[in-house]
C-alpha cells in the first residue's frame, strides 16, 4: 500500500513531462494518464516506462483520455462501434500491460444509458476479459453525471459480471454525487482495487488531501477492516493547488495515518 500522485495533476503539460514532476516529488507510486493517441503506441509507452524506472516511480493504474466519449464508442445502440472500439481499447490495454500498471481506469456509461444495464454490464465484461488477456485488470470507477455515480448500480453491475467487477473509489466523485466515500467502500469493499484520494471543505471539493475537512484517518481504518492493501492516488486538478510542494505535504500527511 503506497501514496502515489495521478499524472492528471499537471494537466495540460505533456504526459511524460507530468511523470517527471511526480518522480521530483519522489513519489513511491503514480496513476498515468493518456491525453492522446500517440502516447498509447508503443514507442511512447516505452519511453514512459523507462522515465518511470528512471525516476524511481511505479506506475499503478493508466487511465484513457475517451472518458467523454466511452458511452458513445462503447455503450451505444450501435453494436458494431463497440466492436470496433475495443481495437482502440486493446491499446490502452497494451500500453497499461508494457507499464506494468495492474488497473486500466474506465468511467462507463452516462446516465442515462442508451442501452439497458445488462447489456452495458456484458459489454464491459467483454472489455474486462480482454484486458485479462493483455495481463491488466479493467476497473470501473464511481463518477457523477455517470451511471456508475451510484452505489446501486454497481452492485448490480457487481452481481451481473461477478469477479469481472473490480472497482476504483473516487473521493471527489462520491461527493459531487451526493454520496459519502463509505457508501461506496463498505458494500464494494472486496471488489475495490483503486482509490483517487482528495479533500474538501465547505468552499470547494476538490483540495490537496490535508488541505479540507475529509476524516482520512478513519477512511483509511475502514478500508483497512475491510482488506484494502492498494494504492491510494492524489488527484486533485491544477487550479486545486498552487505549489507542487502541496502535493508533497499531502502525500505526507497520508503515509502519517496509513
Amino acid at each position: 500500500m503506497s501514496i502515489g500522485i495521478s499524472t492528471s495533476c499537471f494537466y495540460p503539460l505533456e504526459t511524460e513531462l507530468s511523470l517527471l514532476r511526480v518522480a521530483a516529488l519522489r513519489a513511491d507510486c503514480c496513476e498515468v494518464f493518456f491525453n492522446s493517441w500517440s502516447e498509447i503506441e508503443e514507442p511512447f509507452a516505452a519511453r514512459l516506462k523507462r522515465a518511470a524506472r528512471e525516476g524511481g516511480v511505479r506506475v499503478s493504474a493508466v487511465h484513457p483520455f475517451l472518458s467523454f466519449g466511452e458511452t458513445y464508442l462503447l455503450f451505444s445502440e450501435y453494436r458494431r462501434r463497440f466492436d470496433d472500439s475495443m481495437e482502440l481499447f486493446k491499446k490502452f490495454f497494451s500500453a497499461a500491460a508494457m507499464l506494468e500498471a495492474g488497473f486500466v481506469v474506465l468511467h462507463g456509461g452516462r446516465n442515462p444509458g442508451a442501452v439497458d444495464e445488462r447489456e452495458q454490464f456484458e459489454r464491459y465484461a467483454l472489455l474486462a476479459e480482454e484486458a485479462l488477456r493483455q495481463g491488466v485488470v479493467l476497473a470501473q470507477e464511481n463518477v457523477v453525471h455517470y451511471r456508475s455515480q451510484s452505489p446501486d448500480f454497481l452492485e448490480r453491475m457487481k452481481e451481473h459480471i461477478g469477479p469481472l467487477f473490480r472497482f476504483v473509489l473516487d473521493i471527489k466523485q462520491a461527493r459531487r454525487a451526493g454520496y459519502s466515500p463509505f457508501d461506496f467502500s463498505v458494500p464494494l469493499a472486496d471488489s475495490l482495487v483503486h482509490v483517487h484520494v482528495s479533500d474538501f471543505n465547505a468552499i470547494s471539493d476538490c483540495l490537496p488531501p490535508g488541505e479540507g475537512g475529509f476524516d482520512f484517518a478513519a477512511f483509511f481504518a475502514e478500508l483497512s477492516a475491510c482488506g484494502y492493501a492498494g494504492d491510494h492516488i492524489i488527484e486533485v486538478y491544477r487550479g486545486d493547488f498552487a505549489d507542487d510542494a502541496q502535493l508533497r505535504a499531502s502525500a505526507d500527511f497520508l503515509e502519517k495515518l496509513l
